[in-house]
């Protein structure tokens, strides 16, 4: 009987914490009880009762209450627990599943089994974002339910947005080698106005979104494109470029806060995103080398080609055409503030920053050697023997930017390239297909020195077959007995 009176006793707590669990978000202040009664398919009555006996006697007036019993009209809440916890279960459960399942666990528990209208109604006030994060997991409730924080600047300039994308487009390089070119852009949030681009055959790197940034900020030559200054906060993706030091470091001197979106979550940044589908959709599909249609059977276009159609693109079209979210164009919503952007003091100190840093290089009397390929001006006559820092745009290797210490010194020009650009990468492959010939000149030479000094050619050795070992026959006679 001891027994049997102690389990009545556990009995009676545990339904008194049941209630009272159901009570508590009403206790504390976070819900009121029509929410409490409608998901725990309880009457608020009942709870009003329950929280009226709480205050009074604490737990203890949960499970004394006098009145109906739990096990005859109420159903428990470990029956509510138990049917949240099925509707949860992966692989999804039906409905009809789920209610003969409760039925079994109320029968085997002798509690009052719950009908299928109370099942229904008890997973229909289950979350929803409960179910897909515990049917589809992780990754599709971070794509519905988690909270982007989507930028959205008040003025030009205060963010610009920085990305890369591979063009769908393939042209024709120096070499006539077909590939497919990557497009560096910067674009202001506030206006849409693209700052700054850099189309080249190399992959992301700091560079190319250094030599976007410097056409961004820097005044453009072209009066149809005012867009420049340096923006408060630059947005971007954690690409190893963009969070390389050297982006770090031009952010941190140019006092430009830099702001990565999450790692594989590139959310916030859907403005530059819609801007590439803008390329490809308006621009890129009426070119040869369109590589998501049939193809084109006019003749590809060089990288050069493509970046002056891109330049027309952006600068006659994209950035005066009425933006329809905007309701003007991204110029117009640029300039309506009538806001002086901020500039660096100079290019020359943009340039220390941003264009690519070689070794120092010493200054002789015949002017600084780099690349294999001599730069000459006449302010290097006063730093002859001294070290210098020199910074050029691999674009264009017929002049480079010399500083002597940090500050800037001169522009050196290489007279053999005054006449015309060339591209570091045109100049390494030149060198490389010009080695290959050369070899091959010592080759045929090797060939020709052989013929003439008549050297004797090596006569191969043959080995004389070696002849069979005779059989050495017994002398022995044999007789049939033996």
């Amino acid at each position: 009987m001891m027994q049997d009176h102690n389990e009545l006793e556990v009995g009676k707590c545990d339904i008194a914490f049941q209630r009272f669990k159901i009570i508590e978000p009403y206790i504390n202040g976070t819900t009121n009880l029509t929410s409490i009664a409608k998901q725990q398919s309880i009457s608020q009555s009942t709870l009003t009762r329950w929280v009226a006996r709480y205050k009074k006697l604490g737990l203890t007036g949960l499970s004394t209450m006098q009145g109906k019993s739990p096990g005859s009209k109420q159903i428990l809440p470990i029956v509510s627990f138990a049917i949240e916890a099925l509707a949860l279960h992966q692989p999804h459960l039906s409905m009809a599943s789920i209610h003969r399942k409760i039925s079994k666990f109320a029968l085997a528990k002798a509690i009052r089994a719950p009908s299928y209208t109370f099942v229904r109604n008890q997973i229909q006030n289950i979350p929803e974002d409960l179910k897909i994060l515990a049917h589809h997991g992780g990754k599709k409730y971070d794509d519905i339910y988690e909270l982007i924080f989507l930028r959205s600047a008040k003025d030009a300039n205060d963010i610009w947005q920085a990305d890369h994308t591979l063009l769908d487009i393939i042209v024709i390089d120096e070499f006539q080698e077909e590939r497919r070119p990557w497009l560096t852009i910067i674009i202001d949030d506030k206006s849409r106005a693209i700052a700054g681009y850099y189309l080249t055959f190399s992959a992301p790197s700091a560079l190319n979104t250094s030599l976007a940034l410097r056409q961004a900020i820097w005044r453009k030559q072209n009066e149809n494109w005012p867009v420049c200054g340096i923006p408060k906060v630059l947005y971007t993706d954690h690409g190893s470029d963009f969070t390389s030091k050297h982006i770090e470091q031009v952010c941190a001197d140019l006092k430009i806060e830099l702001i990565f979106s999450l790692v594989g979550k590139p959310r916030g940044r859907g403005k530059v995103e819609r801007f590439f589908e803008t390329i490809n959709q308006l621009l890129l599909i009426d070119l040869p080398g369109y590589t998501k249609g049939k193809r084109d059977k006019r003749a590809l276009l060089t990288l050069d080609n493509l970046e002056m159609i891109i330049k027309t693109f952006l600068i006659k079209q994209y950035n005066h055409n009425t933006h329809s979210a905007l309701g003007m164009t991204p110029i117009e919503s640029w300039d309506e503030s009538g806001f002086l952007p901020q500039l660096p003091t100079s290019l020359e100190q943009l340039d220390l920053l941003l264009l690519t840093v070689a070794k120092p290089r010493k200054v002789r009397n015949t002017g600084i050697s780099f690349s294999a390929l001599n730069y000459q001006s006449p302010m290097l006559a006063a730093c002859v023997g001294e070290a210098v820092v020199i910074r050029y745009d691999p674009r264009d290797l017929s002049e480079i930017r010399v500083f002597y210490n940090s500050q800037f010194l001169c522009v050196a020009i290489c007279p053999k390239l005054s006449e015309a650009t060339v591209s570091l990468n045109e100049l390494q492959k030149a060198r490389r297909l010009r080695k290959v010939e050369l070899r091959n000149r010592i080759n045929e030479h090797r060939e020709i020195i052989d013929i003439l000094l008549e050297k004797p050619t090596p006569v191969p050795i043959v080995k004389p077959k070696s002849k069979p070992k005779p059989s050495i026959q017994s002398t022995l006679k044999l007789y049939e007995n033996e």
